[in-house]
C-alpha cells in the first residue's frame, strides 16, 4: 500500500522528529539526495501558489526528479472526469503526486484509489506541508522542538489546525488566540485562549496568519472587524518570551494580521519559513518514496 500525507497525522512522532532534522540536513547539502532519481512527480494546482509551486518544483528538481505542474485548466478533471479516474491515471506516470485544491474529500478520494503516496499541499482543513517548514524553523533557531511554546494568533484555520496537530505531536505546547466564530474546535491538542496577551506569555514563538484569506472576500470587512485587537505587533511580542521569534506562512497583509515592523524586523524568522518549505518537502517525499 503507498504511503500518504493527507493531515500529517500519518507520521508517527519518531518519524515527524526524524523528518524534521533531515530537513535540516538537506538544507545544509541541497544537492546531497537523489532519492528521485529517472521519477516524476505530478503536482496539481487548483488553487494559486507562490511558495508551494516554487518549493515543491525545486525540490523535486534538486532531489533528482522531474516536477510535472498540472493545473485545472490542464486536466479532464474539471470538465467531469471521476476523481477515481483521474487517480488511476496519474498512479501510472508519476511515483507520486499532490494536490492544493479546497475540499480535504477530493484530495482523500485520489488516496482512496491511487497506487503511489499522495501528498496535501493544501486544503481548507489541512496545510501539514506549511507545518512541517514551521518545526524545521523552530529546530534551527532553538536546537529543539520539545517543551517549546508556540502561540497562533487570529484566525483558527487550516494552518493553525496543522500547527496544532503536527506541533504537539513533536512535543510543542500549542497555544491559539481567536475570537468567538474564529476559534479552533476542540480535539486538536492546542489549548483555546480568547485574549491574545494571555496566550502569547511566555511562547518561544508567536504565529499569524491572514485575516482574510481566498475565498472570504465577501466577508472581510467583518473579519477584519472581528480580528482586530489580535495582531501581532512588537508590543504583543513583548509579553512572549525574551528570544521569542515572529513566524507567518505567507503572503502576508502588513496592517492587517502583522505589522510591517515585525514582518521585516529583527525579531522574526518569517523569510527562513518560507526557504524551509523547499528542504521539509523534500524529507517528506524521500519518506514517501523509501
Amino acid at each position: 500500500m503507498p504511503r500518504h500525507f493527507l493531515t500529517g497525522t500519518e507520521l508517527t512522532r519518531d518519524e515527524l522528529l526524524t523528518l524534521v532534522d533531515r530537513a535540516i540536513e538537506l538544507k545544509a547539502d541541497p544537492l546531497g539526495s537523489a532519492a528521485l532519481a529517472g521519477k516524476s512527480i505530478g503536482l496539481i494546482f487548483q488553487k494559486p501558489s507562490t511558495r508551494t509551486r516554487l518549493s515543491f518544483e525545486a525540490g523535486v528538481f534538486e532531489l533528482g526528479g522531474n516536477p510535472i505542474i498540472l493545473r485545472p485548466d490542464e486536466m479532464q478533471l474539471s470538465r467531469g472526469e471521476p476523481v477515481r479516474d483521474t487517480a488511476y491515471v496519474l498512479s501510472r506516470h508519476v511515483a507520486a503526486f499532490g494536490i492544493r485544491t479546497h475540499a480535504d474529500a477530493l484530495v482523500e478520494e485520489l488516496a482512496e484509489h491511487a497506487s503511489v503516496p499522495v501528498f496535501n499541499m493544501l486544503t481548507a482543513e489541512h496545510h501539514p506541508c506549511q507545518a512541517l517548514a514551521d518545526l524545521m524553523t523552530l529546530k534551527e533557531t532553538f536546537g529543539r522542538l520539545d517543551g517549546l511554546v508556540l502561540t497562533y494568533v487570529g484566525d483558527g484555520n487550516n494552518v493553525a489546525r496543522s500547527l496544532a496537530l503536527l506541533g504537539t505531536r513533536a512535543g510543542i505546547e500549542v497555544r491559539v488566540a481567536a475570537p468567538a466564530g474564529y476559534q479552533l474546535e476542540d480535539g486538536t491538542g492546542a489549548q483555546l485562549f480568547d485574549d491574545p496577551t494571555a496566550a502569547v506569555a511566555g511562547a518561544n514563538a508567536v504565529y499569524t496568519d491572514v485575516w482574510v484569506s481566498m475565498g472570504d472576500e465577501e466577508t472581510a470587512a467583518q473579519r477584519r472587524a472581528a480580528l482586530a485587537s489580535y495582531r501581532v505587533d512588537d508590543a504583543l511580542l513583548d509579553h512572549a518570551a525574551p528570544d521569542a521569534i515572529a513566524l507567518h506562512d505567507l503572503p502576508a497583509h502588513p496592517g492587517d494580521e502583522i505589522t510591517a515592523e515585525v514582518l521585516y524586523g529583527a525579531r522574526q524568522r518569517i523569510w527562513d519559513q518560507a526557504e524551509n518549505r523547499r528542504h521539509a518537502q523534500k524529507a517528506l517525499l524521500e519518506l514517501l518514496l523509501r
